[in-house]
């Protein structure tokens, strides 16, 4: 007696061999889903959040980043805001916008880099004043004014100390009385932005050396090897790639 065909006798061999591997992925794929969805209901398992800030790390902390060619604009010691010798082995030169809070942050480990590398590293301040922080072109301006004056980086200082609540037009102008700048001078300084066009030189050499936030950082080596800085580093992130160059 003739015996009815199934489907399984009907198929040749390649398709059987198809049809086995699309039931073991769909068997697959149906036990991931249900080791899966309880967590994610239960909320062990969530979206990843894109809400961190922008702050690069070295990969390895312990080994600093090899050496990489930068266009940085040479220091010029007529134009640039440099804190420490200037003789120093070492210069960092870095791209900073007043406003932000990952650069108090940074300015925080560059105080403690000029303490710990006394002799040996000098700092070089240039401005990057970020569209969105509306404080941040005003204050690089005013502070500018108080380079004027002679005193920049105690003006510079007290900005970002009070970068939250105190560097609008009324507390850049408080802050320029406490360092003891000629007011009226200050004043006309800052209406005729005297000092414009530097801001536009320091934020075009920031481009052209990689700048593409803030803080952004160069170090200079003694034979003019460069590393860069991305993001608000800690010092103990910092001394290591400082160190190599000693």
């Amino acid at each position: 007696m003739e015996q009815k065909q199934s489907f399984m006798d009907s198929l040749s061999p390649m398709q059987i061999f198809v049809f086995g591997i699309v039931e073991g992925i769909l068997v697959l794929c149906t036990i991931f889903f249900f080791i899966l969805l309880p967590g994610y209901l239960n909320g062990d398992t969530a979206p990843a959040r894109d809400n961190a800030p922008s702050v690069v790390l070295p990969a390895d902390n312990n080994a600093p980043s090899a050496p990489v060619a930068i266009n940085l604009a040479e220091v010029d010691e007529k134009k640039d805001h440099i804190r420490g010798d200037k003789d120093a082995k070492i210069t960092i030169v870095e791209y900073s916008d007043i406003e932000c809070p990952f650069c108090s942050k940074f300015h925080a480990t560059m105080n403690q880099v000029m303490d710990e590398f006394d002799g040996d590293v000098r700092w070089v301040y240039r401005h990057f004043p970020l569209s969105f922080h509306p404080n941040a072109k005003p204050a690089a301006l005013a502070a500018e004014c108080a380079g004027d004056q002679g005193k920049f980086w105690e003006f510079l200082d007290l900005a970002i100390e009070r970068q939250q609540s105190g560097i609008d037009t009324a507390g850049l102008k408080k802050i320029a009385a406490e360092v003891g700048l000629n007011t009226a001078k200050y004043e006309t300084c800052v209406q005729k932005q005297t000092f414009a066009s530097k801001l536009a030189d320091d934020t075009a050499s920031g481009s052209r050396a990689g700048a593409n936030g803030t803080p952004y950082s160069v170090i200079v080596g003694p034979n003019g090897d460069k590393l860069p800085i991305n993001g608000a580093l800690p010092f103990e992130n910092v001394k290591p790639m400082i160190e190599q160059f000693l």
